[in-house]
């Protein structure tokens, strides 16, 4: 006997047909499937992206939302329209709905129906989420998102690097990347070459599921662009054709921030041919969680020191006292969306560590002993002391910082000041490991064994696997499960959960268990 789960996995394309008739065809204009997000109490976007090579320049979308997936009981439905200039993408706000509730919802175009989606409005109690990133498609397989489909979760967050702008270059047959119009750079330039990056990532069947099943609360990181970018400053590394005047990244930002906003579930104002689109939001959870999505690319400095790769000198960040990497007006929304709050947990979910690590030179060069990655906060360390003072003297009740990007998992306890381990940590960080993303595995043993003396405020590390973060939050506690897979050389393998962490409310504290 089939569970609900899966009926819904197979869409159920012929369930609900007198409401919403479709004809049988060749052609199958949802090959990216459906996905949701943003989930307010009472709204949430339904997506989808129509593909093929005979669409008109304007294309009506039909879209219906159920109480069940079989859509006896249908709550919302209405038109839209899907345009060629936004790549026959939708973003349907879907509103009148009731608080925490599940739905299913569909489209219709050109009369082939899309595949189901499951989607929940946020929830005012007891929140369950996941945390993903660092998704390189030509490193390995996705078997994590396989594990996340099947969670009972509310919401997912990614925090960033959702695709890859690299080149060609894969181990595996099936995983090598599209070829850009300008094949060398080993970068992305143009819209076509942004947005067939995005579709071939979403093509991909476990990442289809992870969409369908659950809203995801999303936010980029650098190479949704370019690596290590900062503002309309291309990567320091850059030489030759590679090497972009500030006018033309400016191009090349705008084509990679349209083909993100085409590509997600995600409520934005989208000014098409604009470098600028404002992604940072916030969203309540009654009054249990308060979650300050932050956007740490699009108005951060450069990084300091000009090191290769932007490893170097701890002391380049601890000197760079006009960096930022929210730019101000981001500081001040997040810092007035911290002070009145009526959460219980205030959540700062972001891209980069904020924690203070020291790492052996991973150059093996003795001189200098220990560097610092200076796309982390460490190289915007008078910001990050700013913030967190602010938590203290502000009082902030028991403020989380959520991070990605490194490609391995750390739990740390954040101080004002790192050097006096006697003070008493203003706020937790949980660091998620990659989806397939690298971390060089030569680091592992070495930072576990030395994290203890050089960074004795990391409670937990492990770099070894990949995988996601699964947390349970109540009045009482924060509960995080360190859930990963064996390995990316698969399609499919299990999950298991590597380590758990609980946080008590009240105390800014982590604790085995």
């Amino acid at each position: 006997m089939p569970t609900r789960r899966q009926v819904l996995a197979t869409a159920a394309l012929a369930s609900g047909a007198a409401a919403l008739p479709a004809t049988r065809s060749d052609t199958n204009v949802f090959p990216l499937g459906v996905a949701s997000g943003d989930p307010l109490p009472h709204a949430v976007i339904l997506w989808t992206r129509l593909m093929g090579r005979h669409l008109n320049s304007r294309v009506e979308v039909e879209w219906q939302v159920a109480r069940d997936e079989r859509f006896r009981h249908i709550e919302k439905h209405g038109r839209t329209t899907a345009r060629r200039e936004l790549a026959h993408s939708v973003h349907v706000d879907a509103r009148g709905l009731d608080e925490g509730c599940e739905y299913f919802y569909r489209f219709r175009a050109l009369g082939e129906i899309s595949p189901v989606g499951r989607t929940r409005t946020a929830p005012g109690s007891r929140l369950r989420f996941g945390i993903v990133n660092c998704q390189d498609f030509q490193n390995g397989y996705w078997p994590a998102y396989w594990g996340l489909a099947d969670e009972d979760l509310d919401v997912v967050l990614h925090l960033g690097d959702y695709i890859y702008e690299y080149d060609p270059s894969s181990r595996f047959a099936d995983r090598n990347h599209t070829t850009p119009q300008t094949p060398g750079l080993d970068q992305l330039v143009t819209l076509d070459d942004y947005r067939a990056r995005h579709a071939q990532y979403k093509g991909d069947p476990a990442l289809q599921k992870a969409h369908a099943m659950v809203p995801w609360i999303v936010t980029w990181d650098d190479h949704e662009t370019e690596n290590n970018y900062a503002g309309l400053v291309d990567e320091i590394d850059d030489t030759g054709a590679r090497n972009q005047t500030v006018a033309a990244f400016k191009k090349q930002r705008a084509a990679a921030y349209q083909a993100y906003y085409e590509h997600m579930p995600i409520r934005a104002d989208l000014r098409p041919g604009s470098a600028d689109l404002r992604i940072f939001r916030r969203f309540d959870f009654g009054r249990l969680l308060r979650l300050n999505v932050l956007d740490t690319r699009q108005y951060r400095t450069d990084q300091p020191g000009g090191f290769p790769g932007d490893f170097g000198l701890a002391e380049a960040g601890t000197a760079n006292t006009a960096g930022t990497l929210t730019g101000e007006d981001q500081e001040r929304w997040l810092r007035a969306g911290l002070d009145h709050s009526p959460a219980r947990w205030n959540v700062i979910a972001q891209q980069v560590m904020m924690s203070r690590i020291k790492f052996p030179n991973p150059t093996g060069n003795p001189v200098p002993p220990i560097v610092a990655n200076l796309d982390q906060w460490d190289g915007y360390a008078p910001q990050r002391t700013r913030l967190l003072t602010h938590l203290q003297n502000a009082r902030v009740a028991n403020p989380v910082v959520l991070a990605g990007d490194i490609h391995s998992t750390w739990f740390s306890e954040l101080r004002t000041d790192f050097d006096r381990p006697d003070l008493a940590p203003v706020a937790v960080e949980f660091t998620a490991t990659s989806v397939s993303s690298d971390f060089p595995i030569a680091f592992d043993a070495p930072l576990k064994a030395l994290n203890p003396t050089l960074n004795p405020h990391v409670r937990y590390f492990d770099g070894s696997r990949r995988g996601y973060l699964r947390c349970t939050v109540t009045k009482s506690a924060w509960h995080t499960d360190v859930r990963t897979v064996e390995t990316i050389d698969v399609r499919r393998t299990p999950v298991t959960t590597s380590a758990a962490y609980v946080v008590e409310s009240g105390r800014s504290m982590l604790q085995a268990g």
